[in-house]
């Protein structure tokens, strides 16, 4: 997107291009006919969201979490019996902002990237019960007072451990890699990693690390709702147990507050699939991990 002032940015203007000042004279339009950018794009002054907005999407969130099989109509019809009339185009947009898709078996609604390569899925009828066997990563909406941030994990499946985890304002693949990164570099690797369709995973700079690390790729499979149920549960937990109960003012004070989440997670919260052990406890009991802080 380019600011009015971005005309400082811009190759420096041969010289029969500039005044006497040596400012161009190329008129706007024609500056940006050479860059590919619209003229509206050059005007374009970015608003912040609305109150009311920000409101509507915490909403979304909170009811989404609370049943991830709700679709457009569904949530559109929970809004309304709480006195919100919200038309349904509008709903779609913000579930597209969230990065919510209803977890239901359904059909043709999984379009991925047309270049990035779409991996099978390999676990079906596995049983997974060792560290480092699986890893799987997702990438969820995390609210705050003012604004809202996107938080992606890796996690141990069969210890539930959380191995890394990054924030990010936008959907763009690097904080995913960045997090693929440092789990690798703490952790050694897994035999297979499984993700959904997302592009974050799909793309080539993600899929890139995995291979050259000679590590397995799983993708859920189209309209399979249990494939990352794992994910699903922390993101549940990660809501219920610690974000709506300690909404955070900025980006600074949610990721401080997500760090003491994720070390009361890993160190201090028993799980009873795990016997009532902690995903630390798990872990560590079973592996000897690359013991090495990220940079």
């Amino acid at each position: 997107m380019i600011a009015p002032n971005a005309g400082r940015d811009l190759p420096k203007v041969p010289s029969g291009l500039a005044g006497w000042n040596g400012k161009a004279r190329v008129s706007v339009l024609r500056q940006c006919r050479l860059l590919g950018v619209a003229r509206s794009s050059f005007y374009y002054q970015p608003r912040p969201r609305s109150a009311e907005e920000l409101d509507l999407l915490n909403r979304l969130d909170r009811i989404f979490t609370e049943h991830p099989v709700y679709g457009s109509r569904r949530l559109q019809v929970m809004l309304l019996r709480e006195g919100i009339s919200v038309g349904r185009r509008r709903i779609r947009r913000l579930m597209r902002t969230l990065g919510l898709c209803a977890i239901r078996p359904k059909r043709n609604t999984s379009k991925p990237h047309p270049e990035h390569k779409i991996y099978p899925y390999l676990l079906r009828g596995k049983t997974i019960d060792q560290p480092n066997q699986v890893w799987s990563a997702d990438i969820t909406y995390i609210p705050m007072r003012r604004g809202f941030l996107y938080l992606v994990a890796i996690i141990d499946w069969s210890t539930r451990r959380v191995l890394s985890w990054r924030l990010s304002n936008t959907l763009t693949a690097g904080f995913c890699v960045e997090a693929l990164g440092e789990a690798l570099a703490r952790f050694g690797k897994p035999g297979v990693f499984n993700t959904d369709q997302g592009s974050q995973f799909t793309s080539e700079a993600f899929t890139r690390v995995l291979l050259d690390h000679r590590i397995e790729i799983s993708m859920d499979g189209r309209g399979r709702c249990h494939d990352n149920i794992f994910v699903e549960r922390l993101w549940w937990t990660v809501k219920h147990e610690w974000v709506y109960l300690r909404p955070a003012a900025n980006g600074l004070e949610q990721k401080r507050s997500l760090a003491e989440f994720f070390d009361w997670y890993n160190r201090r919260r028993p799980h009873q699939a795990l016997g009532w052990q902690t995903p630390d406890e798990a872990y560590f009991a079973a592996t000897a991990p690359v013991v090495a802080e990220a940079a």
